[in-house]
């Protein structure tokens, strides 16, 4: 394939300026954090020479960021180009079947929602393919290039898009404003959910023609459960085409209106292009997802993950189904490694998939023969994790992060085993930083248990000193720490004021086994908690150089919820930051976006108080002031008001009971914030505010 650029492509561009001196490396700032350029993950050209990707150059204005389309010969011999470079943001490429065009979504003027567009890699501008009200997203090209598959939200009735112009002119005509609901669930995220679903779409890949929606009449789509699976842009429908073009596999969930009760389950689908009723693929308990065909086209591959057991975690694995479809003669290609898996891609031969699964602190790479069978490692020398994972013959091309460094797209030749990166959007900027690598221990808890922690060290540290200890709390429950770049909780900026920090993986954790992700069931916080406890007190015992008197620690979301608990239980830390976390199971039972899971994990409804709600509430002891054994410690509390994942009442339900007790307590409303801190200058203000915080009390 040939490629020629389009002129502003071929503006010679200074990626890596040459020093003339070596200056002395300094701490990190939020600057640092927050102006990295944010790379994306990678799309291979049909040949594998070539790979597209996005890269967003953040700024603190919002209208100042910009987000487009770059390429890079996947050999290294040609430097990272743009391929667009407008205003707005570029996403989801595609290649077309013979590596001539890109198809991407972009909001452009005079769009009023995003479409799909093309861009002709022999030179000229995007054309816009589609022109939908309701929007284009996630472009698939058929597999002769003719065609483009996609995503669009519309009203379940309308047959066309008229009739979506028309319902959206009823919603916009009403004189009133109200949420109404009939069934659960009502709210993601930050938003509140409408009558929209997401529907398939397929469309000649000419401007001007007309998109066809897969599902316009279907039964299916008119189940009152029917939805895509909830995102930040709106549902998704995982799809992938058939080899002979003729048929769609999609993934979509026909019982979402139960969610208040039971588990949830993502079912694989099939649809004729011409029209007609979805037909399902698959059905029990079980759950799908990310379906893609090896290129043989023999097999489909598929996440998997399995249900119907009335546990609240299980790992990802991958399965293959042989095509034509036959549910019975489905294979766990990944039965034998007890790690969750991340992604996948079979090689171009079809005889090998490899993918990517969370291993500790890390994520790495293995391989399995197509049919099944051991799973292998695969040895890459260094640190972090692997993601955005694609196949070009014996090469892999993939993104690699660690804690040292945001993620940048690289090259594995599998006779090497070496990851070699193309991108080095970040390196002039990473060379002038004291980032100390992350380090690990291990040690047996109390209850028996092997928890693994990292030790993150201050910028200009020297071993004869003695530095306060952060004991930070990680989310999810289940994500655990990793070695990895991060924006809203960086490792290193937390640390810059002079501080040790431990990250404790506790009994919830991915990157373990099973087994151990599914500890948490029964026991949300106390069983986490005593362990976190146990992992500061080894590094005291392990590190000359911490200062255990002084101890502070914090966390979000699910991290927030160990705070409280640490409040009630605990007087060791001498201040407590709470982001977006619970101080009261009942009420975040009934607020959250997502409940069934909670009822689950605490082992029955909240109104049959079992143990859990009983003696796992933050809340209920609170009589713990009066005794001197918690709910005494200094406490910042932060949150945003658009969090629906853990909405705010509890956090203003935190603050009461801080300022009823009498504690030394601060709240921070982030009121265009949802479940994180999005918007650089509030992200920049909330660090200034938990670091000033820690100090006020490590002072004391």
């Amino acid at each position: 394939m040939s490629i020629r650029f389009p002129l502003f492509g071929c503006v010679a561009l200074l990626l890596f300026p040459a020093f003339t001196a070596t200056a002395a490396k300094r701490a990190i700032t939020h600057e640092d954090v927050w102006l990295m350029k944010r790379v994306g993950r990678p799309t291979l050209s049909p040949d594998g020479r070539w790979v597209v990707f996005q890269v967003t150059e953040p700024a603190y204005d919002a209208k100042d960021q910009t987000s487009d389309l770059w390429i890079a010969r996947t050999d290294g011999s040609v430097a990272p180009r743009p391929l667009t470079r407008t205003k707005g943001s570029e996403s989801d490429p595609s290649w077309s079947p013979d590596g001539s065009r890109i198809a991407f979504s972009a909001k452009r003027d005079p769009d009023e929602v995003a479409q799909v567009y093309c861009l002709d890699l022999d030179g000229g501008e995007a054309e816009r393919i589609t022109q939908l009200s309701t929007g284009a997203r996630k472009p698939r090209w058929s597999p002769d290039g003719t065609h483009l598959l996609f995503t669009s939200e519309v009203y379940p009735d309308a047959r066309n898009d008229a009739a979506n112009i028309q319902e959206e002119k009823k919603e916009k005509a009403k004189k009133w404003h109200a949420h109404v609901y009939e069934g659960f669930p009502i709210r993601y995220w930050d938003k509140w959910l409408d009558r929209k679903r997401a529907h398939l779409f397929v469309q000649e890949a000419k401007p001007g023609s007309i998109a066809r929606d897969l599902f316009a009449g279907s039964r299916l789509a008119a189940m009152p459960g029917f939805s895509g699976k909830e995102s930040d842009s709106g549902e998704e429908l995982a799809a992938t085409w058939t080899p002979d073009g003729k048929h769609v596999v999609f993934v979509a969930r026909v019982d979402r209106d139960k969610a208040a009760y039971q588990a949830i389950a993502s079912h694989l689908f099939v649809v004729d292009i011409a029209g007609g009723e979805p037909k399902a693929l698959t059905s029990g308990a079980d759950s799908y997802g990310s379906p893609v065909f090896r290129p043989d086209g023999k097999a489909l591959l598929t996440d998997y993950t399995p249900g119907g057991d009335g546990r609240v975690y299980h790992h990802d694995r991958v399965a293959s189904f042989p095509w034509p479809f036959d549910e019975r003669q489905r294979v766990v290609l990944t039965s034998e490694l007890d790690l969750s898996v991340s992604a996948f891609s079979a090689s171009r031969d079809s005889r090998t998939v490899y993918f990517t699964a969370e291993d500790a602190e890390q994520i790495k790479l293995y391989s399995v023969g197509a049919t099944g069978g051991a799973v292998s490692p695969i040895p890459i020398k260094g640190e972090g994790v692997f993601s955005g994972l694609a196949i070009a013959g014996s090469t892999m091309i993939v993104n690699r992060e660690s804690a040292l460094s945001p993620p940048e797209v690289g090259r594995i030749d599998l006779s090497e085993l070496v990851w070699k990166p193309l991108t080095h959007f970040n390196e002039e900027r990473l060379s002038q930083l004291d980032l100390p690598p992350l380090e690990s221990f291990r040690f047996r808890s109390s209850r028996g248990r092997e928890i693994h922690s990292l030790i993150v060290r201050p910028p200009g540290f020297d071993p004869a000193k003695k530095y306060p200890l952060f004991v930070m709390l990680h989310g999810g429950p289940s994500p655990q720490f990793k070695n990895a770049w991060g924006i809203r909780w960086n490792f290193h900026l937390l640390a810059s004021p002079g501080y040790v920090m431990v990250l404790t993986n506790y009994s919830g954790s991915r990157g373990y086994s099973e087994a151990f992700a599914q500890a948490i069931q029964g026991d949300p916080l106390k069983g986490p908690a005593d362990e976190i406890n146990e992992a500061a007190d080894e590094a005291i015992r392990r590190f000359p150089f911490i200062d255990g008197s002084r101890q502070v620690a914090g966390g979000a979301s699910y991290g927030g919820h160990l705070a409280h608990w640490l409040q009630a239980t605990t007087t060791r830390y001498r201040a407590l930051v709470a982001h977006a976390g619970l101080v009261n199971l009942e009420s975040q039972w009934a607020t959250s976006d997502s409940i069934f899971h909670r009822e689950a994990g605490a082992g029955g409804p909240v109104w049959e108080q079992g143990a859990v709600w009983r003696e796992q509430n933050p809340v209920r002891l609170a009589g713990n002031h009066a005794k001197g054994t918690g709910w005494v410690t200094p406490m910042l509390l932060t949150v945003g008001e658009r969090d629906y994942r853990v909405p705010f009442n509890n956090t203003l339900e935190s603050w009461s009971y801080h300022q009823r007790l009498r504690i030394p307590s601060k709240l921070i409303v982030f009121p265009e914030e949802n479940h994180w801190i999005l918007r650089g200058e509030n992200s920049r203000f909330w660090y200034s505010e938990v670091h000033a915080w820690f100090a006020k009390w490590l002072a004391q």
